[in-house]
């Protein structure tokens, strides 16, 4: 069964490569967004519809349902998936969940991107300089050096673009909104990876909740953080394969 990964911001799949290597098959696929490490066409809507639509569009590519997993952004263009299109996936996983529950106050940087003028200055200054500056940027929030300068190599205008795009398509109500069809995402087995240290994705027991109106296996990743899957690539891994290992 193939697996395939999917990204979120400010990203691109170098992110995911220990996580790969500690998962050890030949059958993962990742997948870019498009701004996030792939070409973003003057014509495609960065929402997160119209990431959710790309999304899906990929999935009809591969002769089987896959296992899906998803990590920031990635993780909510999944969940929105499998709550419209569940058929596309045999399983998904995400670290995302939270972002679906009622009560979910997007976090402050994207309070900033979603503001006109405040969030164009703050994405010239995240996506501006060199890419050593850039890199650097990353390297303090945990992301390894060698990941890092890869991730920042292909961060420009076209991210930036993307992420004031995607932020403000999700602005509140609108998240609140998808997620009331979050029951739909029972429909296929379903994982919360929950990394006790992430800030963004609101609190244990929001993205508890969540995941349970969502029929998911909750997998709690204590004291890691937003990036688990570069902070202890084994334990993620783990958590995956022992998921995967139930479905048969």
């Amino acid at each position: 069964m193939t697996v395939v990964l999917v990204h979120g911001n400010p990203e691109t799949d170098a992110i995911w490569g220990p996580l790969v290597d500690a998962l050890e098959r030949e059958d993962v696929v990742r997948l870019s967004p498009p701004g996030f490490g792939a070409p973003l066409d003057d014509g495609f809507p960065a929402t997160y519809l119209g990431y959710r639509d790309w999304l899906e569009e990929e999935l009809q590519g591969f002769n089987e349902p896959v296992d899906l997993v998803g990590h920031d952004w990635g993780g909510g263009h999944v969940v929105n998936v499998v709550m419209h299109r569940p058929e596309l996936v045999r399983s998904w996983a995400s670290d995302a969940v939270g972002l679906f529950d009622p009560e979910y106050i997007w976090h402050d940087l994207a309070q900033v991107w979603q503001t006109p003028g405040e969030g164009e200055q703050l994405v010239n200054t995240m996506l501006g300089g060199t890419v050593g500056d850039r890199a650097e940027q990353l390297i303090s929030l945990g992301i390894p050096r060698h990941i890092a300068t890869s991730i920042a190599a292909a961060q420009g205008p076209q991210m930036g673009r993307a992420i004031l795009s995607l932020y403000r398509s999700a602005r509140q109500p609108a998240m609140a909104e998808a997620g009331r069809t979050l029951e739909n995402a029972a429909a296929r087995p379903g994982l919360s990876l929950l990394a006790t240290e992430d800030p963004y994705i609101g609190s244990t027991e929001l993205r508890g909740r969540a995941a349970k109106r969502a029929g998911a296996r909750t997998e709690v990743l204590e004291e890691l953080g937003h990036w688990w899957m570069v902070q202890d690539p084994a334990r993620g891994a783990a958590a995956l394969t022992g998921f995967w290992d139930t479905l048969g």
